[in-house]
């Protein structure tokens, strides 16, 4: 099977070879590059080499920050997948870090077996989230009022429920019996109705409306 291709952005340098032994021993990963902040990041991706599926971000860089650099990505190349590793663990600077375009948020001290499992989540469902950045989001982010005098429908309801699962959209279809163009009808109409853009909104949703209890 093709590896998954990595680049770490750190500006310490022990950790950053450190993190790059620790990824290289991961089975399904292959270090690209170890680079010292987003400006090298910029540089290396405008370059012609190989690009990477995913990016282990730091955020407190000098030259260029790992906001900087996400928001970069998120412009130019927004099929990457950027996955902050930090150790900045205030509220604002994770969700401005989300909203720069990050796919998960990751804080240094995890075990290595959380951070092999983000990085599979984050290739193949686009997003992940640990208890604690999504308490944050909860908790924090600001988004408009619900509006009003929502209706759901039964399928809708089945559908937003198995959104908060670990199951990828062809398996929700599978679940429900459905193809997958129908179950993408189901995620845009409730992106239209709920007046949210992704799947963490929809999971954010369902938790605060108590469809469903974690």
């Amino acid at each position: 099977m093709k590896p998954i291709n990595i680049i770490i952005v750190d500006d310490h340098l022990l950790f950053g070879k450190a993190l790059n032994g620790l990824v290289s021993n991961f089975k399904e990963f292959n270090v690209l590059a170890v680079l010292k902040n987003g400006k090298e990041l910029i540089e290396f991706i405008s370059s012609e080499n190989t690009l990477p599926e995913i990016i282990l971000m730091d955020i407190q860089m000098p030259i260029m920050n790992g906001i900087e650099a996400t928001s970069w990505l998120k412009d130019n190349k927004p099929e990457i997948k950027v996955l902050a590793l930090s150790m900045e663990c205030d509220e604002s600077t994770i969700l401005t870090m989300l909203r720069a375009g990050a796919k998960g948020y990751l804080l240094k001290d995890i075990h290595p077996d959380i951070l092999q499992h983000a990085l599979n989540e984050v290739h193949l469902n686009g997003y992940y989230y640990t208890d604690s950045i999504t308490n944050t989001l909860l908790n924090s982010i600001q988004k408009p009022e619900k509006p009003k005098n929502i209706t759901l429908k039964e399928r809708e309801l089945e559908f937003l429920k198995l959104t908060v699962s670990e199951k990828t959209y062809k398996q929700i279809a599978e679940a429900m019996c459905l193809s997958p163009k129908t179950v993408e009808n189901y995620r845009e109409a409730l992106f239209e109705k709920l007046e949210v853009k992704s799947r963490i909104g929809l999971v954010i949703y369902a938790i605060k409306e108590k469809i469903v209890i974690l």
